[in-house]
């Protein structure tokens, strides 16, 4: 299941997207990224309970991420039509309302197989999180049981520490020496 992919390449991707505005599809591809920080996330199911938790959590910190050049991206097993549903469906009713990032579809499932984070006997990812730099390599993967969200603070702080260039003590934030 779950590999460490720290250090290594990101597997390539091609996926269609429902964008953030609900109404319309794209495709995605990790070259679009290529110059960015990519915080890149995978989540089971849209239309669940802990899944909307996160989500909208990242798209409320859309403008701390973009003051650090980063775009996030979202995937799931499900089409690009039940993300586009779950999009429209305000906040209020367990939905997702607009958002600032695609939510891509892999629906063949091959990209959380290529990134290790398929649950195959369920057919669904694992809530499972990446942060690619510029160039395409891995440097950061954090895995949860799908019962657990993640925290967005946490991503911001270990995406501003490896953006510093230096070594991070352990609880490291931003301002704080490096080491």
């Amino acid at each position: 299941m779950t590999m460490s992919l720290i250090e290594k390449p990101a597997p390539d991707f091609n996926m269609e997207t429902a964008l953030g505005n609900g109404r319309d599809f794209g495709k995605v591809a990790l070259s679009d990224y290529r110059g960015r920080w990519l915080v890149f996330f995978f989540y089971p199911l849209d239309f669940t309970f802990v899944c909307p938790t996160e989500i909208t959590a990242l798209n409320d910190a859309h403008e701390q991420f973009a003051a650090l050049d980063t775009q996030v991206l979202g995937a799931s097993i499900d089409s690009k039509y039940s993300h586009a549903a779950w999009i429209n469906t305000p906040r209020e009713h367990g939905g997702l309302g607009p958002l600032h990032f695609p939510l891509a579809s892999d629906i063949t499932k091959q990209v959380s197989r290529n990134y290790g984070v398929l649950i195959e006997e369920e057919g669904v990812a694992l809530r499972e999180l990446f942060i690619i730099d510029p160039e395409g390599i891995v440097k950061y993967q954090v895995v949860h049981h799908n019962n657990v969200g993640r925290s967005v603070e946490e991503t911001l702080r270990v995406l501003q520490a490896l953006q510093s260039g230096g070594l991070c003590a352990a609880n490291w934030n931003p301002g704080d020496p490096l080491l």
